[in-house]
C-alpha cells in the first residue's frame, strides 16, 4: 500500500489508479503516493478566512478545508432546505475508483440540500470550497447532495479558492437527483492553488424531462482532475455542458465524462475546449453509451484543443457507444495550434504579437460560455479585458510565473 494510502486507511483492498485503469490512463498518482497526509483539518472551523474571497450578498455555502463553516454560510433566504448530518461511521462504498471510494470512507459529515416539489424562482446559492494553509500535510473530504423535487429549479455556482498557497489534498463528491421536470444550472469555477491537488466527482441522475444545465472552467492546482457522470434515466432528460481548462507551467488537468442515455428521447449536448502552456498537460476523455431501448436518443460530443508552447500536451479521447437503434449521435476532438492567418490579420491592425496570442486565446475559451449568466466569473480566471496579463507569449520549458 502507498504512503498515502496508509495515512488514509487501513483498508486493504485499495491501491490508487495506475496507468493500468484506461480513466487513469494519462493521469500518473505515483507523486502522491509518497505523502503521508493527515485526515481532514481538526482546525477548520476557526480558520480565519479572508473577507474578500467570500461574495457579499449571495446565499453561500461554505466549506474550509472540507469542513462546513455554518458562521460563514447563510441559505437562509433561498427557500431550500439544508440538512448537515456528522457521520459517526464510515459509509461504504461499490465505486471502481478508489479517489471516490475513499470520500465515502472519510468524509466526516454530509451536507444534503432539498428544493421542494414545484419550487421555482429559488435565489442562486454558491458552494465555497476554500483552501487555507495549515502546519501541517492535510488530505481533506467533502460530501454534498443537491435533491430537486419535480417541477423544482436551482441555480449553484460552485468555486474552490485559495486564501493563500498551500499543498492540500481535497476529495469532492458531489450527488446530483433531478426529479421529472426539474432544472439545474450547475456552474464550476475551479481556481484553487497552484500547488494543491484536487479531486471532483460529480454523479447526477435526471428523471423524465428533467434538464441540466452545465459550465465549468478549469485553471487551478497542480494537479486536478474531475470526472462528471450523468444518467438520463428516463424519457425527455436534457443535459448541456460546457467547458474549458486553461493550465500553465507544469500544471496536469484531467476532465472525464460519462453520459449514459438510459431511455428513449433522452439529448446531451457536450462541448469543451482545452489551453496548454508551457510544459502543463491536459486530458479529456468523454464517454457517450446508449444502452438498449434508448431509441430516439440524440448525442453530441466535441472537444477543440490548443496547445500554446512546444512543451505542452493535450490528449483526448471521445468514444461513443451505441446500443439502440433509431438514433442519433456525433463526437469529434482536435489538437491544435493558434491560426497564424489570424495572428498576421490583427498584427497587420498594430497588435503586438503577445497581445494578439493573448486575445486569440481568450476568445477561443470564451465561445464556450456565449449567453451565459455567469459568463464574467467564468471568464474571470482569463483575465477579461486584459488578456496579455492572463497568457503572455512566453513559450519557455516551465511557462510563466503566475
Amino acid at each position: 500500500m502507498s504512503r498515502f494510502l496508509e495515512s488514509q486507511t487501513r483498508h486493504a483492498v485499495l491501491a490508487l489508479p495506475s496507468a493500468r485503469d484506461e480513466a487513469w490512463r494519462y493521469t500518473s498518482l505515483k507523486s502522491l503516493e509518497q505523502r503521508a497526509l493527515v485526515v481532514g483539518d481538526r482546525d477548520a472551523a476557526t480558520r480565519e478566512v479572508p473577507a474578500a474571497l467570500l461574495e457579499s450578498g449571495v446565499a453561500r455555502i461554505v466549506f474550509v478545508n472540507g469542513a462546513y463553516r455554518a458562521d460563514l454560510s447563510d441559505a437562509s433566504a433561498t427557500g431550500v432546505e439544508l440538512a448537515v448530518s456528522r457521520r459517526a461511521a464510515s459509509e461504504a462504498s461499490t465505486a471502481a475508483d478508489t479517489i471516490v471510494r475513499l470520500n465515502a470512507l472519510l468524509a466526516s459529515e454530509h451536507v444534503t440540500i432539498h428544493v421542494a416539489t414545484g419550487a421555482r424562482g429559488v435565489k442562486p446559492l454558491h458552494l465555497v470550497h476554500v483552501g487555507v494553509p495549515a502546519t501541517e500535510g492535510l488530505a481533506w473530504y467533502a460530501r454534498i447532495s443537491v435533491e430537486l423535487g419535480a417541477g423544482a429549479t436551482l441555480a449553484v455556482v460552485e468555486r474552490f479558492l485559495a486564501a493563500a498557497p498551500h499543498d492540500h489534498v481535497g476529495n469532492v463528491s458531489n450527488r446530483l437527483q433531478l426529479g421529472a421536470g426539474a432544472e439545474l444550472a450547475w456552474t464550476r469555477v475551479q481556481g484553487e492553488s497552484e500547488t494543491a491537488t484536487l479531486f471532483t466527482h460529480t454523479d447526477a441522475a435526471l428523471e423524465a424531462n428533467a434538464r441540466l444545465e452545465h459550465a465549468s472552467i478549469d485553471t487551478g492546482a497542480v494537479l486536478a482532475r474531475h470526472a462528471f457522470e450523468v444518467e438520463l434515466a428516463a424519457p425527455g432528460a436534457v443535459l448541456r455542458s460546457r467547458g474549458v481548462f486553461a493550465l500553465r507551467g507544469r500544471q496536469h488537468g484531467d476532465t472525464q465524462l460519462a453520459v449514459v442515455h438510459a431511455a428513449r428521447d433522452t439529448h446531451c449536448d457536450i462541448a469543451y475546449r482545452g489551453l496548454a502552456d508551457g510544459r502543463s498537460r491536459g486530458v479529456f476523455g468523454g464517454t457517450i453509451t446508449m444502452r438498449p431501448g434508448a431509441d430516439g436518443a440524440d448525442a453530441r460530443l466535441e472537444n477543440k484543443n490548443l496547445l500554446l508552447s512546444p512543451h505542452a500536451e493535450i490528449d483526448t479521447k471521445p468514444v461513443l457507444e451505441i446500443h439502440a437503434d433509431e438514433v442519433k449521435a456525433s463526437h469529434g476532438a482536435t489538437v491544435g495550434q493558434l491560426d497564424e492567418r489570424a495572428l498576421f490579420y490583427l498584427r497587420s491592425r498594430g497588435i503586438a504579437e503577445p497581445e494578439a496570442r493573448s486575445m486569440l486565446t481568450y476568445a477561443f475559451a470564451a465561445a464556450m460560455f456565449d449567453n451565459h449568466p455567469e459568463r464574467d466569473r467564468l471568464l474571470a480566471p482569463l483575465g477579461v479585458g486584459r488578456t496579455s496579463e492572463a497568457w503572455p507569449a512566453d513559450a519557455s520549458p516551465d511557462g510563466p510565473a503566475r
